[in-house]
């Protein structure tokens, strides 16, 4: 965990006094896109001993509880409304992580990302329902189909968990939004994870009875139990965490435009740690959900749409 993250996690005013906010949130959000894809491939890395569910749960749990501890979450005072919001957050981000690992145990790290896009392009085109944003979701619709359309099964199906997945990162934008503008910002991070873990849990213990180690395998290994954990900090606590602070600063449409970088950063990582080489034809597909984000941009939002 990086020192900005952790004091970040550690209490709100801290985050104010080290000059986190002075940082744009542009900068602040390329952190957390690397972070994000360096937790993917380590995931990645144990599947074959884990399965991707218990991985899931792995870094579901783990990050949660990480956040919990060090922001010492039960102290807060909860009311039904912010533990019910709290916990819809939770499940969206759980599940998407788990359709997320389904997605890239069959597909590249970077094709998964590129079509996941679908979600938040929708978000951005739903918000601004212009001609516009309209040609961007057709454009992108046109890069998933120029990634999985000509894709053996195998990977097709990864491409629908991918899409699944999408439409779970929709939810976690809004539900994001929800929980950040609430004022629980970080606590709702840690404990929509644990509950979110809850929802996931069926899926990652099943995953002992499919062939792969499964949960009983990793607590039976303390080093595959902290990979899992550790791709939890890496993919959960700091960019997730990161993403709150840049919720509080941006609109959800920009927000979702600054997402562009997510599948370049995927790419280059699935190639330099993964050996993921891309086809042309994947190249392809990519660069147009790129430019679909690209053509979706608005303009700054106005005061009153950003939290201070």
């Amino acid at each position: 965990m990086t020192t900005a993250t952790g004091r970040y996690l550690l209490s709100a005013p801290v985050v104010r006094s080290w000059g986190a906010g002075r940082v744009s949130p542009e900068a602040l959000f390329a952190v957390g896109a690397v972070s994000q894809y360096l937790g993917a491939a380590t995931a990645f890395e144990l599947f074959d001993e884990l399965g991707p569910g218990t991985v899931a749960l792995l870094r579901v749990a783990g990050a949660g509880a990480v956040v919990v501890l060090l922001r010492r979450s039960w102290r807060r005072r909860w009311s039904y409304t912010e533990l019910a919001w709290t916990a819809a957050f939770g499940a969206a981000l759980a599940s998407m992580n788990l359709f997320f690992y389904l997605a890239i145990e069959r597909v590249p790290l970077g094709n998964s990302v590129a079509i996941e896009f679908i979600g938040p392009i929708a978000v951005a085109a739903f918000g601004t329902r212009t001609l516009r944003s309209g040609g961007a979701l057709a454009l992108a619709v046109g890069g998933v189909v120029a990634l999985a359309g000509f894709a053996p099964p195998e990977a097709q199906l990864g491409a629908l968990f991918s899409l699944i997945a999408g439409a779970l990162w929709a939810g976690y934008i809004v539900l994001g939004h929800r929980v950040a503008r609430a004022g629980m910002a970080v606590d709702g991070l840690g404990v929509g994870m644990l509950i979110g873990a809850l929802v996931i849990s069926p899926v990652g213990i099943a995953d002992g009875a499919g062939g792969a180690g499964g949960l009983g395998a990793a607590v039976g290994a303390p080093l595959l139990l902290a990979g899992g954990v550790a791709a939890g900090v890496l993919s959960n606590v700091i960019p997730y965490g990161i993403d709150q602070l840049v919720m509080q600063r941006l609109a959800r449409a920009r927000f979702a435009l600054l997402q562009a970088l997510l599948p370049v950063t995927a790419t280059l990582i699935g190639l330099v740690w993964l050996s993921q080489v891309p086809s042309v034809r994947e190249v392809a597909g990519i660069v147009a959900v790129i430019a679909a984000i690209v053509i979706n941009r608005e303009s700054d939002p106005a005061p009153s749409d950003v939290v201070p």
